[in-house]
Order: C-alpha cells, then sequence, then structure tokens
C-alpha cells in the first residue's frame, strides 16, 4: 500500500505529539510541515524528516502531493484552515477545540459535507485504552444508567500566558482549552445524550500570575505577562434530556495547595472513576466492592492516547469508516462550551 503524505500545519508544542505518533505509523509518509514562522517550521521538518516546508497553509493546499493534514495552530484559524483543506480535497485531523464559534462549526460541518473528505477532531481523551475499556463494560451494561458525572481539571499556577491567554485567539481560557476535554470525555462516556441547557460561571481574579516567583509553570512561546484577557476559573452545570447531569470546573490559576485533576461518572448498577486513577465500584452479593483492574497504565498515557487517535485517523483514510470523534460530536461541543460562556455572561441558565 502506498504510503499516506501527511503534512502538519502549525510547529507548536501539541504538534510533536502528532508528529511522534505519524513518524511511528508504518503507512505514512510526514511530508509537510507548515507555519507562519518558517524557521520553526524547519527545525520541525528536520526533527521529524519532512521534505518540504511551507510558511503560508493556503500554498501548501495546493500541493497535490498532501492526503491529509494535522491543524495544530492557533483556535481562532481552526476553522478556516480545516474548511479550505477540506474544499482542497485533504482529509482533516483538527486538534480540539473545533474552532471558537457555533457559527464557526457549522460552517465547517456543510464544509465534510460537501467535500466528501473526512474530518475528525481531536478529542484524545477518547483514545485513551482505559477509556475505550470502560466504553465496552458500558455498552454490556456493567454500570447500568449513568446519570450522574463530575470532572475537575484544577491547574493552581498554570496559565501558559501567548495566544492561550489572548481571547482572540484561543476562545476563552481553561474552559475551552481543558474543559473541552473534561466535558467530552463525560458526555461521550454517558452516550452523548442530547444537551437542554447549561448554567455556568466564570471568573477572573488571579490573572496570569506573572508576579509569583520560586516556582515555575510551562510558558507558551509567545508568552507576554502584559496580555491576559480569558478567564482563569470556570465552572457549568449541564443538564441532559435524558436526565442526567454533569459538573465539571476547570482553571488555570487557584488558590488551592496542588493542581487537581478528577473524572468519576455514576449509574445505577455501578460506578467508575477515570482520573486521578482507574477505579470501579460495583455490587455483588449483596457487598459494595472497589474494583481496580490490571491495567498497563492505570492513568492517562498521553503517548499512547495520541498514537491510538492518529492510528485511527489512518485507518480511516485508509477505509472510508467514519471517526469516533466526527465533527457533529465537534459542533455539539462548541455549543455547550459557548453555552456555558453565554449563560456566564448574562447570569442565568441558557436552554440549548
Amino acid at each position: 500500500m502506498q504510503k499516506l503524505k501527511i503534512a502538519v500545519i502549525g510547529a507548536g508544542s501539541i504538534s510533536d505529539e502528532h508528529l511522534k505518533a505519524y513518524r511511528n505509523h508504518p503507512d505514512v509518509e510526514i511530508y509537510a510541515i507548515c507555519d507562519i514562522n518558517e524557521e520553526r517550521a524547519r527545525l520541525k521538518g528536520a526533527q521529524y524528516g519532512a521534505s518540504t516546508i511551507y510558511s503560508s497553509y493556503q500554498e501548501l493546499l495546493l500541493d497535490k502531493e498532501v492526503d491529509a493534514v494535522s491543524v495544530c495552530t492557533w483556535n481562532e484559524s481552526h476553522a478556516e484552515i480545516s474548511i479550505a483543506a477540506l474544499d482542497a480535497g485533504k482529509h482533516v485531523l483538527v486538534e480540539k477545540p473545533l474552532c471558537k464559534t457555533v457559527e464557526e462549526a457549522l460552517l465547517v460541518q456543510e464544509a465534510v459535507k460537501r467535500s466528501g473528505r473526512l474530518l475528525q477532531v481531536g478529542f484524545v481523551r477518547r483514545y485513551d485504552a482505559n477509556v475505550q475499556m470502560l466504553r465496552s463494560f458500558i455498552d454490556k451494561g456493567e454500570f447500568g444508567e449513568i446519570y450522574y458525572a463530575k470532572a475537575s481539571s484544577l491547574r493552581r499556577l498554570g496559565n501558559p500566558g501567548g495566544w492561550f491567554a489572548d481571547i482572540e485567539r484561543s476562545g476563552g481560557g481553561p474552559l475551552i482549552d481543558i474543559g473541552v476535554h473534561m466535558i467530552d470525555l463525560c458526555w461521550y462516556l454517558m452516550g452523548k445524550p442530547k444537551v437542554k441547557s447549561v448554567s455556568g460561571n466564570t471568573y477572573r481574579k488571579l490573572g496570569n500570575r506573572a508576579d509569583i516567583q520560586h516556582l515555575s509553570f510551562y510558558k507558551a512561546a509567545d508568552w507576554d505577562p502584559a496580555t491576559n484577557t480569558v478567564e482563569d476559573l470556570a465552572n457549568a452545570l449541564i443538564r441532559f434530556d435524558n436526565g442526567a447531569s454533569l459538573m465539571v470546573d476547570v482553571s488555570f490559576s487557584l488558590h488551592i495547595k496542588e493542581d487537581e485533576r478528577s473524572v468519576k461518572l455514576y449509574g445505577d448498577k455501578g460506578g467508575f472513576e477515570i482520573d486521578p486513577s482507574l477505579l470501579m465500584v460495583t455490587e455483588k452479593h449483596h457487598t459494595i466492592l472497589n474494583i481496580v483492574p490490571q491495567v498497563d497504565h492505570a492513568s492517562l498515557d498521553v503517548d499512547s492516547a495520541f498514537q491510538n487517535e492518529i492510528n485511527h485517523f489512518i485507518d480511516c483514510v485508509q477505509t472510508g469508516q467514519q471517526p469516533l470523534s466526527p465533527v457533529e460530536d465537534g459542533v455539539e461541543l462548541m455549543r455547550i462550551l459557548c453555552g456555558i460562556y453565554e449563560s456566564a455572561a448574562k447570569g442565568v441558565e441558557v436552554t440549548l
């Protein structure tokens, strides 16, 4: 089988996860790297063996050698580049979130339909081996009806700054950056029920905390202490048509002792935890049991999840099957995220 020629658009930090996984795939040739910073593209191209370098995605999409692209750019350009790539006949894997607004998301969905090309949204947590194992337990009725979920991803000092902290480029702060993972993971495992309403709050109290000393944290390549126009904390209650509910809170910055991450779902026959580590709760013979599955990784292994995501994308391109995270799900997540921001701005629950 002829190798698929892949191009990665955007050579920032997240592109490494895509490129490492593509490099490991026997049916892939990393053909091109594109970045508005041509020097960064060249360095990344040399690292991963790309033969072609572009500083314009428009020029890249004219290259008939390219079969598919990964879009790893700022959120503000996800829709624009994805639509252009689809219309150019390329298959697309776009990093989460799909875009910044519901209107943009619907335009991407239209482009998928008219182009006949495949688009996969980078909801990488769906591709974690533990999540897929839990999905099989859920499908077999092990936990019964899942009616409640709660998820937290709280950083005490974790505002990356740069484009992450610029609402024009990012579309928001921790909610659209981290919360999209938490919400999608729970929604997916709950069976993707139809959303009824959302009620959310956002807070800008601590800023980027550039004054903090003696404690290091990740900073984006374009980090600027003078720029921060996003929330540092968001929380939400999401209600579904089937009566189920999801509570979520996420932060870039919060006065807590240490970073916290937890994902827990509850059904009428049992429950389970994904973060901080895998655990199942059930009842047998009138006794409550805590079960610890024996697996390779008790918590999220990021590299293997990205490898699974890329493997799935390549398989879908080769076979024509629909991806596990299709454009329709990207649209629905944008409805939820934008609904939460709208609710927080208006101070009322928003019906979707």
